[in-house]
C-alpha cells in the first residue's frame, strides 16, 4: 500500500505586485493555518516519509511547517520544479517516480490542478481544494511506479475551515 497526501499551500500574499509568483510568501492567515494543519494530521496518526514540494516559496514554507508539525527532519523535505506550474499528469509523474523506500509521501502544490486530481480519485465531486487543503490517497501498490488515476482512491479530506474558523 502506498499513500499521497496532497496539500494545496496556504493562503499566500499578493500585497506586493512586484514580487515574482514563484516568491510570493504566506499571508498572516497561511501562517496561521499551515502549522494547525500540519498539527492536525499528526493527530490523524500520518506517518509520512518524504515531503515533495513545489519550489514556489509559498508551498515549500507550508511544507516546512507541516514537517516541523510532524516532527520530520528538514532533509526529507525535498523541492521539485515540475510541481511549480504543473498539470495533474505532471504530478502524478512526480509520484510515479518516487523512491519505494517511502510507503507514505506528502506532494506540497497549487490549484486548480490539486483540485483535479483529487476529482480523480472520488466518485464525490469536490469543488475546490481550498489553501491548506489536505487529500489523502490510498494506493493497493507496491510500487510507486503502479500509482496513477485508477488505482488509488481519496479516504480523507481535510481544510481549515473545518477546525479552526
Amino acid at each position: 500500500m502506498k499513500t499521497v497526501y496532497f496539500v494545496r499551500h496556504a493562503k499566500s500574499s499578493w500585497d506586493n505586485a512586484s514580487i515574482k509568483d514563484i516568491d510570493r510568501p504566506l499571508n498572516e492567515r497561511g501562517l496561521r493555518d499551515a502549522p494547525e494543519m500540519g498539527l492536525k494530521l499528526k493527530q490523524l496518526d500520518a506517518k509520512i516519509g518524504l515531503i515533495v514540494s513545489s519550489p514556489a516559496k509559498r508551498a515549500y514554507t507550508t511544507a516546512t511547517y507541516f514537517a516541523a508539525a510532524l516532527g520530520i527532519s528538514p532533509d526529507q523535505v525535498v523541492t521539485e520544479p515540475r510541481l511549480y506550474e504543473a498539470m495533474s499528469e505532471d504530478v502524478l509523474e512526480v509520484v510515479s517516480g518516487l523512491s519505494d523506500d517511502f510507503d507514505t509521501v506528502a506532494i506540497f502544490g497549487h490549484n486548480p490542478t490539486l483540485t483535479f486530481i483529487a476529482n480523480l480519485f472520488t466518485e464525490d465531486f469536490i469543488d475546490n481544494v481550498p489553501t491548506c487543503g489536505v487529500f489523502r490517497v490510498d494506493a493497493n501498490v507496491a510500487s510507486w511506479d503502479q500509482f496513477g488515476e485508477n488505482s488509488g482512491r481519496l479516504t480523507e479530506f481535510h481544510f481549515p475551515k473545518q477546525f479552526y474558523h
